[in-house]
């Protein structure tokens, strides 16, 4: 049964190593991310976020009992776990899978992880229009028409990322 929980970012490792003490080597963790690009001083920097923030998924068939949480929630690193997760496994494991299937080798999330809508307006999180704002113009499969200002570009769905304004 997966949970969620939300950690302190810097202990992070201390809470894993804790939780896998306690319950044993088959728990698994899930936590999805993306790669950003960031451009400072003319250079390209890769920068690794995690897309729900301090929040990650935690599976242990244990789970199911309340217990276990309860002895759980004083290990460094955790500041809680969320509530109501035993009735939310078929949300949270659609959501897993999706993540999955749009996971690149590095275990990233590809831009097919999100839906856009042609007219709305987002910002550029990575590549060289990092921080500007775009209108979608016009999606195919590989590449999105965009206008940038008054310009019109062309735009690769697998090497930019972009969040809506």
């Amino acid at each position: 049964m997966w949970t969620i929980i939300k950690f302190k970012h810097k202990q992070i490792s201390i809470l894993k190593d804790e939780i896998i003490k306690k319950l044993g080597k088959d728990v698994k963790f899930f936590i999805p991310r993306l790669k950003i690009q960031k451009i400072k001083n003319n250079k390209v920097y890769d920068k690794e976020n995690y897309l729900l923030g301090n929040y990650m998924f935690c599976f242990h068939k244990k789970f199911s009992e309340k217990k276990i949480t309860e002895s759980l929630k004083y290990c460094r690193g955790l500041t809680y776990f969320l509530d109501d997760y035993i009735n939310s496994q078929i949300e949270i494991n659609s959501f897993i899978k999706k993540c999955e299937i749009n996971e690149d080798n590095n275990g990233f999330l590809k831009q097919s992880f999100f839906n856009y809508l042609v007219g709305e307006k987002y910002e550029f999180l990575s590549g060289p229009f990092s921080k500007m704002i775009c209108k979608i113009l016009n999606e195919n499969k590989k590449n999105f028409e965009v206008l940038i200002g008054k310009y019109k570009a062309t735009v690769s769905k697998e090497k930019s990322l972009f969040r809506p304004v």
